[in-house]
């Protein structure tokens, strides 16, 4: 009999004073059986961090990432269905980001594990030309601290100011600065 998933439910207030946004997003997270806490709170943060700052946009979406080769963690598509923005947690391999940056508008990447550098360092020549492509590493520490505020029912606080970031879940903190390991050049 095949695992089921786990269900998560987060209510985000966000701040984002770098792209003015202001918001609450109330998301419903599957955590798939092979996926970490960790993880599905670098889903969390990269949801936080990059959803949409106007009302006009569609939304950021969950996707099935993991259960789905075919689709990311998380994406947006305009109001006739193009590919906006694509958004991977992790370290996925260069045909799976050349294939992303192929179909959408821009990519972005949340790595976060503590063999970021070695993946960086294998991969980092062939997604130079990848104009549509942003990385961003979390350090470990941080990430795993966001694991530990993992909750089936979370309330957290995200502020971003001068590219610094504060989760709050009422209780604890966890400060964090993500570091720009390639930015899009379009």
């Amino acid at each position: 009999m095949a695992l089921k998933s786990t269900v998560y439910k987060a209510t985000l207030q966000v701040a984002d004073m770098d792209r003015s946004h202001y918001r609450d997003h109330t998301l419903t997270l599957a955590l798939h059986p092979s996926e970490t806490e960790e993880r599905l709170m670098m889903r969390v943060l990269a949801h936080a961090l990059q959803a949409p700052t106007d009302d006009t946009d569609t939304p950021l979406l969950q996707a099935r990432g993991l259960s789905d080769s075919d689709e990311p963690d998380l994406w947006q598509h305009d109001r006739t269905g193009v590919l906006l923005h694509w958004i991977e947690v992790g370290q996925p391999d260069d045909r799976r980001l050349a294939k992303a940056c192929g179909r959408a508008g821009r990519v972005t990447v949340y790595t976060y594990a503590a063999s970021t550098a070695v993946w960086w360092k294998a991969i980092a020549d062939k997604l130079a030309r990848l104009s549509n492509l942003t990385v961003w590493q979390i350090e470990t520490t941080a990430s795993q601290a966001l694991a530990a505020m993992a909750n089936r029912s979370m309330q957290l606080q995200v502020t971003v100011q001068d590219g610094m970031v504060w989760v709050s879940d009422g209780t604890d903190t966890v400060e964090l600065q993500p570091l720009a390991l390639k930015t899009a050049t379009r």
